[in-house]
Order: C-alpha cells, then sequence, then structure tokens
C-alpha cells in the first residue's frame, strides 16, 4: 500500500530545508530549525504539516519579513522542468511551507510578496498563498495578475487562472471573488487561446468552478467562446463545462449538441454480483438501441446512487461515451464500478440504484447491494 501523501512531510525534508537556508546564511540556527520543525510532526496531517513547518520558519529565519524572504528566495532550487506538472510527483511540495510562510507573514509586505510568489510558483504553484492577498488587497493584487497573464514562464501564466479560482481545492473561499466573477473574466479571456495545455486547463477549471456560483455567466462565456471555436478551445469549453453536464444540466448540454431528447430503448441490462462487498467490484452493461430514423448525437453516462452515512443516497456520474447512434443501431455498452475504499468515496451498505443518463435524461436500469464484509470474512456467531 502506497505511503500517505503527509508523509513527504518527514524529519528528512525538515533537514533538507534546513541545509537550503543554510547554504545561503550562515546565520541560520539550523539544528534549532529541525528540533522545532520536527517536533510532533508526524501526529500531524498533511496541511498542518506544512503550516508547522512554516512556524519553524518564522521562528528561525530573520525576524523582519523583507530579511526572511530574501533569504528563502535565495535558497530556492531550480525551476519546474517542463511547461507540465504530470511526472513531478510530489516533489514540488517542498515548497508548500514557504507559501504558507508568504500567506501568513507577508500580506503588509505586498511588492515583495508578489515577486516572492512569482519565484515560487515557478518551482511549485502560489494559487494557495495568493488567495489573501486576493481577499485583503483585490485590486493591486489583479493588477499584478493582469501583467502575469502575459509572463512567459506557463507556470505564472497558470497561477493567473488557478489562484483566481471560486472554488479552489484545499484553499480559502475569497467572498470578494464571487462577488465580482466579470473581474475573473476579464483574466481568463486573456488566457482562453494560451498556447500551453496546462494554462486552458486552469482556464477550464477556473470556468467550471464559475458554474458552481454563477451558472448563467458560465452558459454565457462557453456560448460567446465557442461562436469562433479552435480544437483547443472546444476542448477547453468541454472541460469547463464537465460538472454542469454531470448535473444534467439542459443549457450545457445544449452547448455541446446534446439538448435533444434521445429516442431509444436500454435492453439487455446486466448488473453483476447483485450482492458485493466493500472493496469489490461490480459491473454493469446495457445495449442501447434506436429507435429513430434519423442518426442521433449522443452523450452517454452511468449514474450511481452512493449510500452516504446518512443513509440517504447521492449520486456519482462515471463517464461512458459519446456516440453517433445510427437509425435502428443497437450499441453495447459497459463499465466497472468500485466499491474500493478512497480518501474522497467511503463505500456503505445498502441499496445502490443505477442510472442511466442520456443527453442528461436519467433512466433508471436496476440496482445493487453493497454488503459490509466479503464473503467468508463474516465473524462465527457467538455460540
Amino acid at each position: 500500500m502506497a505511503e500517505p501523501l503527509k508523509t513527504f512531510f518527514s524529519t528528512a525534508l525538515v533537514e533538507r530545508l534546513a541545509g537550503e537556508i543554510a547554504r545561503v546564511d550562515a546565520r541560520f540556527a539550523a539544528a534549532e530549525f529541525v528540533a522545532h520543525a520536527s517536533a510532533g510532526l508526524e501526529s500531524l496531517e498533511l496541511l498542518d504539516r506544512a503550516r508547522h513547518i512554516a512556524a519553524a520558519l518564522t521562528r528561525h529565519l530573520p525576524p523582519a519579513y523583507p530579511d526572511a524572504i530574501e533569504v528563502l528566495l535565495a535558497s530556492l532550487g531550480a525551476e519546474h522542468a517542463s511547461d507540465e506538472l504530470l511526472g513531478a510527483g510530489m516533489a514540488p511540495f517542498f515548497y508548500l511551507p514557504h507559501v504558507v510562510f508568504v500567506a501568513e507573514c507577508g500580506l503588509e509586505h505586498f511588492e515583495i510578496s508578489m515577486r516572492a510568489q512569482h519565484e515560487l510558483t515557478r518551482r511549485f504553484t502560489a494559487e494557495f498563498s495568493i488567495r489573501p492577498y486576493l481577499a485583503r488587497h483585490p485590486e493591486r493584487t489583479l493588477d499584478v495578475l493582469r501583467t502575469w497573464a502575459f509572463d512567459p514562464n506557463p507556470h505564472v501564466r497558470r497561477q493567473v487562472s488557478e489562484g483566481t479560482r471560486l472554488r479552489l481545492p484545499w484553499a480559502a473561499r475569497v467572498p470578494w471573488l464571487d462577488a465580482h466573477p466579470e473581474r475573473v473574466l476579464a483574466l481568463l479571456e486573456l488566457l482562453r487561446d494560451d498556447p500551453t495545455t496546462l494554462v486552458r486547463r486552469s482556464v477550464a477549471n477556473n470556468l467550471n468552478d464559475l458554474g458552481k456560483v454563477h451558472a448563467a455567466l458560465l452558459h454565457e462565456t462557453c456560448a460567446r467562446w465557442l461562436a469562433e471555436p479552435s480544437p483547443s478551445r472546444r476542448a477547453l469549453v468541454e472541460h469547463a463545462l464537465r460538472s454542469a453536464v454531470k448535473r444534467g444540466d439542459p443549457a450545457a448540454l445544449a452547448l455541446l449538441g446534446y439538448g435533444h431528447r434521445a429516442s431509444v430503448a436500454i435492453e439487455d441490462v446486466t448488473i453483476r454480483p447483485a450482492r458485493v462487498a466493500i472493496g469489490g467490484e461490480v459491473r454493469i452493461g446495457f445495449a442501447l438501441v434506436s429507435r429513430s430514423r434519423a442518426p442521433q448525437e449522443l452523450l452517454v453516462d452511468l449514474a450511481v446512487h452512493f449510500v452516504k452515512a446518512s443513509g440517504r443516497a447521492a449520486p456519482k456520474v462515471f463517464k461512458l461515451r459519446r456516440l453517433t447512434l445510427a437509425p435502428r443501431e443497437r450499441v453495447p455498452l459497459s463499465t466497472a464500478v468500485s466499491l474500493a475504499v478512497h480518501t474522497t468515496r467511503k463505500p456503505r451498505p445498502g441499496t445502490h440504484r443505477v442510472d442511466v443518463l442520456i443527453n442528461g435524461e436519467a433512466k433508471a436500469i436496476g440496482a445493487f447491494e453493497v454488503k459490509a464484509e466479503p464473503e467468508g470474512r463474516r465473524r462465527p456467531a457467538s455460540a
């Protein structure tokens, strides 16, 4: 089993960080820093470990923030090796304590903190540390981000769209952004045709978040961007609309060409096994049969209503296929649904209903039972 992500922030990492700082500042009390940053570290989760190390930095770096940040910047290693983040693994997270330090200690030193985040996002990401600045100094921060939208480094340009997401994972919400979505969109307009996939994907994620708060604005923006579509812009919009499509949003489906009601029958449904233990897998199959005399553009997904801790069920949508269904054509489809325990989803016993979503319309096809323990592992009854 893979080790939890939090273990990345270990005593060994603290010692490495101490060495990097001592290399550029002979006054740095490396041994004392290691002792303070390591104390109690193993009992903390990932983000709390980063905050704990950042607190130790505050204690052992020069007391004046401008002096402290200059030491940190001088200690930084090499920038991202490519225009993408794939394959980097956890290595860039080495700089998470650095961005926490900037977020928590630098708000009264705007200019130098912006320079620090410009450097850090070229090695990790400053999407988290930019949030307090957007909350405290929104206009000044937007002015900087507007300049960064033209930076030659794609990781800096990505910072513009990623840092302004309305629902950035792991990050605090910024009410000012929620209240001024048009200011965020003005930045996205500068990046929508960025030459780098990394940046365009971030723009799509930003728009996806926007739709959770301002659905009509998402529809209007995507419709306008599709008026002059390139393949890359079409892909961006499709990614931006993914949550809306999963919700069966009619406007989003119509924008992608799936706004019509399908004329189909669902046949030969199989859900096996009918009872499955947590940790197991269910295979679901069926056939779509056209009842139309004309070809149909179909977006087909599967919704499994997972039982929650409260006993209620909530759907999770699994992507299946986009297809052009010819007149009277029959197409078999199938997928596997895992009942493994994940950090984001813990399966629970109970009846799990299954729907097929065809152009956003749900059609019930059956259910399966999840049991608590695999067969053969039940405890023997008491004598």
